[in-house]
């Protein structure tokens, strides 16, 4: 089991002093960033999709064996709202074959006011080729039907688990041999921090859920102040105490001198 530990994006400028030293010029964050983390989950796609050759400057600018799951664009999920998705998935795969062996899964997170589609669902999805690992994660209770995972399970797609204020927002559905999990927002002090109780019950969620040999993809977007780093690190540890195989995470006595 490899549990790849990271955080939704890498530049926030608040994470200066706390990943990132105080002479550290920005355009040398993901070099930093990738030295201290294994994965990352860029977010920035989402709003504007990095073209090929951007994409392929991140490859350049990471080691081997760093991993780089993408958002997809919101044109796609918030504009289109999944309909007519062949060219937008064309595009995006176009975009993200700069990364290479970089690339890890692709994140369609919905809109929360899209109500539950199957057949929409279903196309998009199968735009998408077997190699591509696709994460889902809906926003609308609608979406939490036998019909849905269904269709998740048969395109071989995962539900992204997802976390707010410290409690899950999503079913615990298995839909695939590999698990994605995001962590919005946790209630502990300073908000929004997770505490150490929250994040063992994750831990232990993911290790009963799955076999030993899946691959885990784990994100924190709660970068306020810095919090994901600090929760991410918590969990690599719990995890590992746990007897998972957890990917690198940054000691910041040392990160940001």
């Amino acid at each position: 089991m490899t549990i790849r530990v990271g955080t939704s994006g890498w530049q926030y400028r608040d994470w200066r002093g706390v990943l990132y030293p105080d002479g550290l010029p920005m355009r040398r964050w993901l070099e930093r960033y990738a030295d201290a983390f294994a994965t990352v989950e860029s977010n920035n796609a989402f709003y504007r999709l990095p073209s090929r050759e951007n994409f392929a400057a991140w490859r350049e600018r990471t080691p081997t064996g760093f991993v780089v799951a993408v958002k997809a664009s919101r044109y796609l999920t918030h504009i289109k709202r999944l309909r007519d998705p062949a060219e937008p998935v064309r595009r995006l795969l176009d975009r993200t074959e700069g990364l290479a062996d970089r690339l890890g899964p692709v994140l369609l997170q919905l809109p929360p006011t899209l109500r539950a589609d199957a057949a929409l669902l279903d196309e998009c999805l199968r735009c998408f080729p077997k190699p591509v690992r696709v994460a889902v994660e809906p926003r609308h209770d609608s979406w939490w039907s036998d019909e849905i995972r269904a269709i998740l399970e048969t395109r071989d797609a995962a539900l992204a688990w997802a976390d707010r204020d410290s409690r899950p927002v999503t079913p615990l559905w298995r839909t695939t041999d590999w698990a994605y999990l995001r962590l919005h927002a946790g209630r502990a002090e300073p908000r929004p921090h997770y505490g150490r109780q929250a994040l063992q019950s994750w831990v232990a969620r993911l290790l009963e859920t799955w076999p030993e040999q899946t691959d885990h993809y784990v994100y924190f977007n709660n970068d306020h102040g810095g919090a994901a780093v600090h929760d991410a690190i918590t969990f690599a540890h719990l995890a590992g105490n746990a007897g998972a195989s957890v990917t690198r995470v940054p000691d910041l006595t040392e990160a940001a001198r």
